[in-house]
């Protein structure tokens, strides 16, 4: 080998490009869940529930329901029947106000 030959250097990857990254990011998947109403009992009362059991909560059902992802409201919207299952109609995107 002469003085003057040159390494192979390897090529190092070039940076993602913005769409790119925003592809990759859109695909990530995330838990989505809705929330008709929420409350705090006693783990007591938890453990004593047995079919048949109510839990009461201080919700009108016309209340809208909150659509979260990843457990972040971002969404509000109403039930709706699609066959024998249910889905949920959007009606306000947003971080729901508090009552």
């Amino acid at each position: 080998m002469s003085e003057n030959a040159t390494e192979d250097k390897p090529t190092e990857p070039s940076p993602p490009t913005s769409s790119m990254y925003k592809e990759k990011v859109l695909k990530i998947r995330t838990t989505v869940n809705v929330t008709l109403a929420e409350k705090k009992e006693p783990l007591r009362k938890i453990l004593a529930l047995v079919p048949g059991s109510m839990l009461t909560f201080d919700v009108h059902c016309d209340r809208p329901l909150t659509l979260r992802a990843g457990g972040h409201p971002i969404a509000t919207g109403e039930t709706v029947k699609i066959g024998d299952k249910f889905g949920l109609r959007v009606r306000e995107i947003g971080v729901p106000k508090e009552d």
